[in-house]
């Protein structure tokens, strides 16, 4: 299993951010928006926005990174400080899928939610044919809630969204 770290974004991962970001293969998986091309200058705008957002605590972004690489990105985001909810969102390069990196991210990103922002509940949603990152969220303790039927466009078809949710009650966080 590679080691992976959550950590603050540097000037260095802007790269592989923008491939990420940038990808139309899994645009729909990553973004409500319709798909279309991404220049770097948009990119670099929509950071610039991204860093007056954090600074209100809205989002909560960190670089995932592999034995010492950027290859992703996971964040919590639409925090709710009354109900102590939050959404839950991770991106990954191709080459780091299926190896049991997405779940130890978001187990990562779980705990820091649960026992640095002491909230209560994290949620999430998955095109329902993402059935990796559907297995990847059930092994970090996500249940399935319920399924929005026919409610994305996705590469030429409607697709479901799944609903997904964790409780900090069903996690085992340290004491």
């Amino acid at each position: 299993m590679p080691n992976v770290l959550l950590r603050a974004r540097t000037d260095d991962d802007l790269d592989v951010l923008f491939g990420i970001a940038a990808d139309l293969d899994t645009w729909e998986e990553r973004n409500p928006s319709a798909p279309g091309p991404l220049t770097r200058k948009k990119f670099d705008a929509r950071l610039a926005r991204g860093a007056d957002s954090e600074a209100s605590e809205d989002t909560v972004s960190f670089v995932v990174e592999v034995d010492g690489a950027a290859v992703g990105v996971a964040s919590l985001f639409g925090f709710d400080s009354f109900a102590r909810h939050a959404e839950a969102g991770i991106s990954l390069v191709p080459e780091a899928r299926g190896r049991g990196i997405g779940t130890a991210a978001i187990a990562q990103l779980v705990e820091f939610g649960f026992v640095r922002r002491n909230l209560r509940r994290i949620h999430l949603q998955a095109i329902a044919s993402n059935t990796g990152a559907i297995r990847a969220y059930e092994k970090a303790g996500f249940v399935v809630e319920g399924r929005q039927r026919q409610h994305a466009w996705v590469r030429g078809e409607y697709e479901d969204i799944v609903l997904m949710g964790t409780l900090r009650s069903e996690q085992a966080l340290p004491a």
